[in-house]
């Protein structure tokens, strides 16, 4: 009897261990599928999903549907990136009318690194920006053509891997949305 228990409890053991096992599988998601191209198609989705995280739907706001178009100062043009419901990457673009109207003292903290691009551009742990020029201003009260662009992402922050990916990312994208903007706004 007593190796009938032992070998029923061995027996029952390994069918604990095999449906423990086989009930705590992970399974291993991807980042959803999107479009080749996405945001008014100034990037392609391959280029850009390594920023973003692993779910099960991706969509774009409202917004990101409108035609790029700044026609007035002030105008906003945006696109929303979000997974499962939550926004994980963000392009925006701005027409201001002066130079000085440019703003970045949000992201000082940040302690921002400059780049090259545009006219000047700055990189941090999450996002990027810069801004061109369409057409100077001709004085104080003549308003111009001045396009602020920016980029974010938005990931656990602290994760080092996931800011080093981003900082690596990130400028290549911003130069192409740059250059998407000059093209599509008729800049210089």
């Amino acid at each position: 009897m007593w190796r009938f228990t032992k070998t029923a409890t061995a027996t029952s053991a390994s069918a604990l261990l095999i449906a423990s096992l086989t009930g705590c599988s992970e399974t291993t998601e991807a980042v959803p599928e999107l479009p080749a191209r996405i945001c008014w198609d100034a990037f392609a989705a391959q280029g850009v999903s390594p920023l973003l995280p692993a779910g099960k739907k991706a969509t774009f706001g409202a917004a990101a549907m409108r035609p790029f178009a700044l026609q007035e100062d002030g105008d906003l043009a945006s696109c929303t990136l979000d997974i499962d419901g939550v926004t994980k990457f963000q392009a925006s673009a701005t027409r201001l009318g002066h130079e000085t109207d440019i703003d970045w003292s949000p992201w000082e903290k940040a302690d921002p690194e400059p780049l090259d691009i545009g006219e000047k551009g700055i990189l941090w742990h999450n996002g990027a920006a810069s801004y061109i020029v369409c057409e100077p201003s001709a004085g104080p009260s003549s308003p111009g053509r001045y396009i602020d662009l920016h980029l974010s992402t938005y990931r656990s922050q602290g994760d080092h891997e996931q800011e080093k990916q981003a900082r690596r990312i990130l400028p290549a994208l911003l130069k192409q949305f740059t250059a998407f903007a000059e093209k599509e706004l008729k800049c210089r």
